[in-house]
């Protein structure tokens, strides 16, 4: 009997649309003999629905059509099991859609990678594909993931936090960057990805208008030094805590000089460049020299990095660590990880001959270890600490 696997994609994010174009992509290629793939839609209101055309990416150009002819759902723990149930229910008849064995989150960007997604299905008692609550969330928090690195001596660029609350006063942040960094400095919002509201700034009035666009998007910013002579290389790492491996690296081709959303997205999907159902490939799309132009000892270097920080940061599945190459003097800092990678990396694993449906089962079979192991730990506690409890009074023969 297969396993249902549900995969969701779009969600309440900036980057809803690279989700549906990862997730439909993969979609095709998972294996149909071990798997019962059901696609999950979640707009950007978090509704959920499913239908015959969820997994139609010609169907996103209208979106509302889309959802008229599509069933909204929603997710019922019954015992053992989790139901996906149509919503609003019929008054006769079954609303069961489907049952769920599996989550398949293919979702970028803040409320949805973060964690507070993969925390949901959680509490359902669902298997959840990729990293876990934590790792997803320190993660995304380019902050508290720098912390946790350079904690345990994985090189990272210094870098100053700040809030909303401190750009009420910018000149204060602008006067704390200056007595840290030497322009040119990267400003980049937190908890972002796909290079969104990310811009170099070479003196004050730059350093102004990149806090304005960052705080855009984010209550919480990032403030680095920028690598002057830059050389971006990627490396995708599939394990978990246990055992990890590295892919090939890749030097992505900017157009300009921070890979920007239109690098990624918009440029290098153009033409020929279409993925499984005539979708587009993403970030597969994206010009790119696979092997990276760089030596065996970095290549080596990085790809060591690379596991290490994936099991550092408690990964599983694959994830997608963007590293860069100072050209200057030859240090190696480590930029960013991204915890459900674009077009979830396939490309960076081709070379070294793993096919994407081999990928993706390898994914979902890491899941299903991670569900054997977690009925293995005791999650509650019993105890007649209730027995005796007086609100207001605290508990017999104790103080509160």
């Amino acid at each position: 009997m297969s396993l249902k696997v549900a995969v969701v994609f779009g969600g309440k994010s900036t980057e809803h649309e690279i989700s549906i174009i990862s997730a439909i992509q993969a979609i095709g290629y998972i294996n149909r003999e071990k798997y019962e793939v059901i696609p999950v839609y979640a707009t950007k209101n978090s509704d959920f629905y499913v239908g015959e055309d969820i997994d139609k990416i010609e169907e996103y150009k209208n979106i509302p059509n889309l959802l008229k002819k599509s069933q909204q759902v929603v997710w019922i723990k019954e015992g053992d099991k989790v139901n996906l149930y149509r919503f609003p229910m019929k008054k006769f008849g079954n609303n069961i859609i489907s049952s769920v064995d599996i989550v398949f989150p293919i979702v970028h960007g803040t409320n949805v990678e973060d964690g507070v997604l993969q925390g949901y299905f959680q509490t359902l008692g669902l298997p959840v594909a990729g990293c876990d609550v934590l790792s997803s969330a320190v993660g995304m928090n380019k902050y508290v993931m720098k912390t946790v690195l350079k904690d345990n001596g994985i090189p990272v660029l210094d870098c100053k936090c700040f809030t909303w609350k401190d750009y009420e006063n910018i000149d204060s942040i602008i006067e704390k960057v200056e007595k840290n960094f030497s322009y040119p400095v990267i400003v980049k919002p937190l908890n972002l990805g796909s290079s969104i509201g990310i811009s170099k700034a070479s003196n004050r009035e730059q350093l102004i208008d990149a806090l304005d666009l960052a705080f855009e998007f984010t209550r919480k910013i990032l403030v680095e030094p920028a690598v002057e002579k830059l050389k971006e290389i990627n490396c995708s790492v599939l394990g978990d805590y246990e055992e990890a491996e590295a892919s090939e690296c890749e030097e992505p081709v900017n157009s300009d000089e921070i890979l920007s959303f239109e690098d990624k997205y918009i440029s290098g999907a153009k033409g020929s460049a279409k993925g499984a159902n005539g979708g587009s490939k993403g970030m597969a799309s994206l010009k790119r020299k696979i092997p990276a132009d760089i030596t065996d000892e970095q290549r080596t270097k990085i790809r060591t990095m690379a596991v290490e920080a994936f099991k550092c940061l408690g990964c599983s599945g694959v994830s997608r660590i963007d590293f860069m190459i100072d050209e200057s003097n030859g240090n190696i800092y480590l930029n960013e990880i991204n915890t459900i990678p674009g077009s979830l990396s396939f490309y960076l694993w081709e070379p070294l001959g793993k096919k994407y449906s081999n990928l993706l089962d390898d994914i979902l079979q890491l899941t299903l270890k991670a569900d054997r192991e977690s009925h293995k730990v005791v999650y509650t506690f019993e105890s007649n600490v209730l027995d005796g409890i007086k609100l207001g009074g605290g508990t017999k023969g104790s103080k509160m």
